[in-house]
């Protein structure tokens, strides 16, 4: 799935804010995007799906900070909560999605992300046929809709950005990996 499409689904996971601490919404939405998109940013610092992917570690982080927003709700507690929610769901979903190869189309890796517990990686599931897919777009427009109406216009904006940045990506998909051997000769 796309970072966007993380983010969409971490958005999401920010929901329950506008009932239970309302005044508290927008600080967890804005920290479920971040939280969304964070364990992408290893495409920059090493090995992609590995290097920031915690499918099982997060979650050690996540649930006591989420005990701790519960208990003690303050912006700072539910940044980090949501932030760690966010970051876990975002690891294990990557393995319904396909492999870190290239051109995921093709589905000629068995590596969809690492789980570090087992020093193992996940085989990739294929829900989603790839990063930048249709499917994988439409999967961000509808997830981030909320984005747009209940949490204000800081989280409007940030969401209109990356519906816009999500549908650039999935125009130009198919073509990066061609475009990237040409750039690496």
């Amino acid at each position: 799935m796309m970072a966007t499409t993380h983010a969409a689904v971490g958005l999401v996971l920010a929901l329950p804010l506008l009932v239970l601490a309302p005044d508290l919404a927008a600080v967890g939405a804005l920290a479920s995007l971040a939280g969304g998109v964070f364990p992408d940013l290893d495409l920059l610092a090493g090995q992609h799906r590995k290097t920031l992917h915690f499918p099982d570690y997060y979650w050690l982080g996540a649930v006591p900070a989420l005990v701790a927003a519960a208990v003690a709700p303050s912006a700072t507690t539910v940044a980090v909560a949501w932030f760690l929610l966010s970051a876990a769901v975002h690891s294990v979903s990557d393995a319904f999605g396909a492999g870190t190869e290239p051109r995921p189309w093709e589905r000629t890796s068995a590596e969809a992300v690492y789980l570090h517990s087992r020093r193992r990686w996940i085989a990739p599931r294929y829900w989603v046929r790839y990063d930048g897919a249709p499917e994988d777009y439409l999967l961000t427009v509808l997830l981030l809709a909320p984005g747009l109406t209940h949490f204000g216009p800081t989280v409007g904006r940030v969401t209109l950005v990356l519906l816009t940045v999500g549908g650039a990506y999935t125009l130009v998909r198919k073509r990066l990996p061609d475009l990237e051997e040409r750039l690496l000769k």
